[in-house]
């Protein structure tokens, strides 16, 4: 099944290895706004033509570049919601919540029924809009946040 999404303003489509530049560029962007407030944040756009070509990988276009994108890595009874980002000049469209339903469905699609994600202490804003979409803290590790969101393919938050 295919998951292009087409709204107004954007469009997801699953990204390719040419998209690996400008997703990166994306994903530096997104982080750039909590980097003087965050420490210890990650190498987030690190690796990112290795994840297009081994995970599930989206991107979400507005007239042709890259405004955001998702990163999934599907485990044996889970899949980790490995990246999320939205470039900031995009934020406040929707596009995330959109991403983020569209890690739901196809979570459901492979047939497993839970999401994963890490997030950062630094970054509560995060902890607060996930929870508000359903997601569960499971732990804490240093400076990451464990979450999860159990689905129900009957009666899915989205």
């Amino acid at each position: 099944m295919s998951h292009d999404v087409q709204m107004s303003k954007w469009q997801i489509r699953p990204a390719n290895v040419r998209d690996a530049h400008a997703l990166s560029e994306c994903i530096e962007a997104a982080y750039s706004v909590y980097a003087s407030r965050v420490t210890g944040l990650p190498a987030v756009s690190e690796g990112i033509s290795g994840d297009i070509k081994n995970h599930r990988v989206w991107v979400a276009e507005i007239d042709q570049n890259i405004v955001g994108g998702i990163i999934l890595i599907p485990h044996d009874d889970f899949v980790l919601l490995a990246n999320v980002a939205v470039h900031p000049e995009s934020s406040g469209l929707g596009l995330g919540r959109a991403l983020i339903d569209l890690a739901e469905a196809e979570c459901l699609e492979l047939g497993l029924g839970e999401v994963h994600l890490n997030t950062h202490v630094d970054i509560p804003e995060n902890v607060r809009l996930y929870t508000h979409l359903g997601w569960q803290e499971t732990g804490r590790a240093g400076n990451k946040i464990h979450m999860r969101k159990v689905l129900d393919a009957n009666n899915r938050c989205g």
